[in-house]
């Protein structure tokens, strides 16, 4: 296993649900072309989040505004001897692309990265799209993302656009953008509360990191990766995933499961 994409548990099962509402969405509403702009924001490693879309014979075009962390994204789909089309923008307020381009446009968790730029990127989003737009962000009603923002990790609500975090503001820019809503819910309702940090991290910052508790999330018997899962290495992941899955999979009304999930979504067409 390559250290570097190690990952928590979290994100593993954050990739998979994701994974499977992606398939779910193409069940409904076919698509052939995606574009996924920006890639960052999802905990973890670095693109892949596409990855699974790739294997189900779609083109993929991921766009980022760094040069470095697309080299090594190549990288990673090279180990997966996937076809992917790279681009670099700088701003990803204007993409380089014509209008209708892709069947699907998508980020997860990228807005708030944006600084000063969400609502120009949305527009793009909608213009670049013949079909859809599909959007994921942090749910800022969940337990974990308080604590982060009031108790562990105050100093990162400094370096993002927290106002992208706003699902009736995400709606009014789609709909200005000439886009109807088909679609809106939650997805990654695990066990355990959204932190955006490894377990053993978040032990230490709450005072707890000289229990032992603490090894069982790091180190040589930490094995978790979504690219040794998507390589064939990990088959054991999906079943562990499965397990865990009960609420994101429970037939609950997704305002019900609101209270805890990590994730809010919505699902756009493009008008006309």
């Amino acid at each position: 296993m390559n250290p570097a994409t190690v990952e928590g548990l979290g994100v593993v099962y954050e990739r998979l649900v994701l994974n499977d509402l992606l398939e779910r969405i193409d069940q409904r509403v076919p698509f052939r072309t995606v574009l996924e702009a920006p890639v960052y924001g999802m905990a973890g490693v670095d693109g892949i989040n596409s990855v699974r879309l790739a294997q189900l014979g779609k083109r993929v075009t991921l766009l980022d505004v760094d040069r470095e962390r697309l080299a090594t994204i190549r990288a990673l789909w090279d180990q997966l001897a996937l076809p992917v089309d790279l681009v670099f923008n700088r701003d990803p307020r204007r993409l380089p692309f014509a209008d209708r381009s892709f069947d699907l446009v998508w980020n997860f968790a990228a807005l708030w990265h944006v600084l000063g730029g969400a609502g120009a990127l949305i527009h793009e989003m909608a213009r670049v799209s013949r079909d859809l737009v599909f959007i994921a962000m942090p749910n800022q009603a969940q337990l974990g993302y308080l604590l982060r923002k009031y108790a562990i990790d105050k100093a990162f609500f400094s370096k993002v656009d927290e106002r992208w975090v706003s699902v009736a503001r995400i709606k009014r820019t789609l709909r200005e953008a000439g886009c109807r809503i088909i679609e809106e819910g939650v997805l990654d309702v695990p066990p355990w509360p959204d932190t955006c940090m490894p377990a053993s991290e978040f032990l230490r910052r709450v005072g707890l990191g000289a229990l032992p508790l603490r090894s069982r999330f790091e180190g040589e018997g930490w094995k978790w990766s979504t690219m040794d899962y998507y390589a064939g290495l990990a088959p054991s992941v999906r079943a562990t995933v499965d397990r865990l899955a009960v609420f994101d999979r429970a037939p609950l009304p997704w305002q019900v499961k609101t209270v805890w999930a990590h994730h809010h979504y919505l699902l756009a067409r493009r008008n006309g």
